[in-house]
């Protein structure tokens, strides 16, 4: 069993790289904050999100259309995920009527500027048949 000694740290651990398994890499400049690719995957990270951007980006879609577009999500899972997109700013929640209460969802400005990189995500995954 190791001490806690022994443990190697971040900055310790050697990487290989991929032109020559000879040769080690050395973390010199550790991220001690999250990295920028981390900060985005916390936005747009979460299961579901990157679908339900998608299918917004020809217009608002009332809830219950959204979620069946959503296949395999449930409604609670949905829900979920709308709330912690609106928060950050991906989509705008608009109440259309009361009684009975009728929401639509839309993508915001913000929301658009993640459809190239999803357009060339689609892309990715069609080419490599995932």
């Amino acid at each position: 069993m190791s001490s806690v000694m022994d443990m190697e740290t971040d900055s310790d651990i050697d990487i290989k790289t991929n032109s020559d398994s000879d040769r080690i890499k050395k973390a010199i400049d550790p991220c001690l904050s999250p990295c920028p690719i981390e900060r985005g995957m916390r936005i747009l990270g979460g299961k579901w999100k990157g679908s339900i951007l998608w299918h917004l980006k020809d217009g608002p879609m009332r809830f219950n259309d959204l979620a069946r577009q959503i296949g395999g999500a449930s409604k609670k899972m949905v829900t979920q995920r709308l709330r912690e997109m609106e928060d950050t700013g991906l989509v705008n929640r608009n109440v259309i009527s009361t009684k009975p209460i009728a929401v639509a969802y839309e993508i915001t400005d913000f929301g658009r500027t993640a459809l190239r990189f999803l357009e060339e995500l689609k892309k990715w995954a069609e080419e490599y048949n995932i």
